[in-house]
């Protein structure tokens, strides 16, 4: 398994040699820090946290503080990656190298949040007839039977809160890779908005 935080800068194009279109999503890779390492003689597996984007110590508090070493300042991302396959050390510095020899990658973000929707936007009913005077367009419909049982069923798809949840997305092949602009371009979309916070690995299933 190999793994990095990241940020998503955006979606953009570009064109192969034989000028065909492909749709791309921007991720940007500082390098990441390694605060910590995990053994099986002590934690029972074995793992790496990486850290990114460092912190004023004047905005955490001292627990927090408290699990990274001296030779490493706070981070404000924390990630820990188990089966790391790369042997490394606290302190050392991981980036785009890591992924040279990589075709596809899994995306993990936090999906855009859309607020509370109903049945038609949510879960794709279609709804009742547009015409007038049915009095029925954008309802659920019902929701449960008579008597027996009495009550609503459970895992009945309702309105209810959308998106803002975690979301990964397989196999995203890697169209290209930017050393001096540290970046990855991935074929496709990945969820979240700009600026937000990724966590991309090396895809389990290619």
């Amino acid at each position: 398994m190999k793994g990095l935080i990241a940020k998503k800068v955006g979606m953009t194009q570009v064109f192969d040699e034989n000028g065909n279109l492909t749709p791309v999503t921007v991720i940007h890779v500082e390098p990441n820090t390694v605060v910590a390492t995990k053994t099986k003689e002590t934690n029972g597996y074995d793992a790496v946290v990486l850290g990114l984007e460092d912190v004023k110590e004047t905005r955490i508090s001292k627990s927090y503080k408290g699990q990274f070493p001296e030779a490493v300042s706070p981070k404000r991302h924390l990630k820990e990656f188990r089966d790391f396959e790369k042997e490394v050390a606290i302190g050392d510095q991981i980036g785009l190298e890591l992924f040279e020899k990589v075709g596809f990658l899994d995306v993990t973000a936090t999906s855009k949040g859309k607020g509370f929707q109903g049945v038609m936007k949510r879960w794709g009913f279609h709804g009742g007839r547009a015409s007038h005077g049915s009095k029925f367009h954008r309802e659920a419909g019902g929701t449960g039977n008579s008597t027996t049982p009495g009550h609503c069923l459970k895992n009945v798809k309702m309105p209810g809160h959308m998106g803002f949840e975690r979301v990964t997305v397989q196999n995203l092949k890697i169209v290209k890779i930017d050393p001096e602009l540290k970046v990855i371009m991935v074929r496709g979309a990945v969820p979240g908005n700009k600026n937000c916070t990724l966590v991309i690995k090396s895809a389990v299933k290619k």
